[in-house]
């Protein structure tokens, strides 16, 4: 069959530990392929220490030759991320269209056929397929698991003005072309993410899908890729697309000040500690709740005039602004407490979250309501500068 640039695509699919589905996903590609359409899977395969290499390689040495559709693959020698080994498989295919899913049919492998319609329907550069559009839906998901690819989404969106209903999607296509040049941090993995940002003026076209959750072989979702995940999105935040001077100058404020409100906060946990044991010791022996409520005091004292003077930089030590400032300074402390206990509590017993990611979501929300209300009300600041 003759082949040209509009009837090849290239499907990259990264792998790891999928011994249990790799042969299936391979068939059903096939059986999805139009009959017009050339296709090359490219697997990328990260050692995996189920053998899932050697079972493709089994598999081509038996596979009855195609003349549509063949089958690669590329041996990486550690678990190096999804990211680069989807850049790994790009690098490598042939087509300028490039479909990206995963092996575990979360991702049908009957979307393909509407993915490329998409492209001539739409003339559009990268093509989506969504859970949250219309038509889209996700099953066999955990409401923690809903509720963290929710957040994650909200993130994308609203920190780095991401337009699209579903940016945390792992099942795309996109011209190969659009990435040229493209410097990629190929961390985490979401790469979908980075190209959206990094992208200009590219076409997107979103088409619904149904994401069903593994049936064989274990999630690679940890606390590792969350962690990737929130670094990716900074690397992006502070590299991306910023409208105006303006706007960039008033995000760097903000983060700035957020930053050494949260470093204060750490200190005063110096602080508290210091103190609490000064005076459980030595000459005073207090009880010890006595001596922890000295350094809970101590703490927010030091905590208010560090965050006076060197966060929001104000220098007016007058009677009165100061003790009205400490005042309300002391009372979001306190709520910051409260919030903090409350969610705790509320993830882990309405969602059955585990205690230290809960503990962790607490804490950064509870600083982060803290700051915005000292920022807004204590020290009288535009919240957005």
């Amino acid at each position: 069959m003759k082949n040209n640039s509009e009837n090849q695509i290239s499907i990259i699919i990264p792998t790891y530990n999928e011994s249990t589905n790799i042969v299936k996903i391979l068939e059903s590609i096939f059986q999805s392929i139009p009959k017009n359409i050339f296709a090359e899977a490219i697997i990328v395969d990260d050692n995996s220490p189920d053998g899932t290499g050697k079972i493709v390689e089994d598999y081509l040495k038996n596979m009855k030759k195609m003349t549509n559709y063949t089958i690669e693959i590329i041996h990486r020698k550690a678990k190096s991320g999804l990211a680069s080994a989807i850049l790994n498989g790009v690098q490598k295919a042939k087509s300028n269209t490039i479909i990206v899913m995963d092996s575990d049919f979360s991702h049908p492998p009957q979307i393909i056929p509407k993915m490329i319609e998409a492209f001539k329907q739409y003339q559009c550069d990268l093509v989506v397929a969504s859970r949250y559009i219309t038509g889209g839906n996700i099953q066999g998901w955990t409401t923690k698991r809903k509720l963290m690819s929710k957040i994650a989404t909200i993130i994308a969106k609203k920190g780095l003005g991401v337009k699209i209903k579903d940016p945390m999607s792992g099942f795309f296509a996109f011209k190969k072309n659009i990435i040229n040049g493209l410097n990629f941090d190929a961390l985490g993995y979401k790469l979908l993410l980075e190209i959206l940002v990094k992208t200009k003026g590219i076409n997107v076209k979103e088409i619904p899908y149904t994401f069903e959750n593994r049936k064989f072989g274990s999630s690679k979702l940890d606390s590792k890729i969350i962690i990737d995940y929130f670094k990716s999105v900074w690397k992006l935040y502070k590299n991306g697309k910023i409208k105006t001077p303006n706007e960039k100058r008033n995000s760097v404020h903000f983060l700035s000040k957020a930053a050494r409100f949260f470093t204060v906060g750490a200190s005063g946990l110096g602080v508290n500690y210091i103190i609490s044991m000064l005076f459980t010791s030595g000459l005073t022996e207090l009880w010890y709740l006595h001596a922890n409520i000295f350094g809970i005091i101590a703490s927010i004292s030091t905590n208010f005039i560090l965050n006076k003077v060197w966060t929001f930089e104000d220098r007016d030590f007058s009677r009165r602004k100061t003790l009205s400032q400490y005042g309300k300074f002391s009372l979001f402390s306190s709520v910051g407490a409260l919030v903090q206990l409350g969610m705790v509590f509320w993830l882990v017993d309405s969602y059955d979250i585990a205690y230290p990611l809960a503990l962790i979501s607490a804490i950064a929300t509870a600083a982060f309501s803290n700051f915005i209300l000292n920022k807004k009300l204590t020290f009288k600041e535009k919240l957005w500068s």
